[in-house]
């Protein structure tokens, strides 16, 4: 099996910091950044990018679809 590289992108804006993705992540990536959006909610973020496996587990348990999820294939 190919190792995979993996990277999430959170629309900041729309993020209500609701937490789902946390725990979903098996890797450990996510976290809530201390700082708030425009709604004064604190938002999800990759606190370890370098552990990202590109899984996708945040973005399917994410309610509000805020998470897209990119993959490469590293040798």
């Amino acid at each position: 099996m190919a190792n995979l590289k993996g990277a999430i992108v959170v629309d900041i804006e729309k993020c209500k910091g609701c937490e789902v993705c946390i725990p979903a992540c098996p890797t450990d990536v996510i976290a809530l950044a201390k700082e708030v959006n425009g709604k004064g909610y604190h938002y999800a973020y990759m606190e370890n990018p370098d552990e990202c496996t590109g899984c996708t587990n945040c973005a399917v348990v994410c309610p509000d679809g805020v998470i897209t999820v990119y993959r490469v294939k590293v040798n």
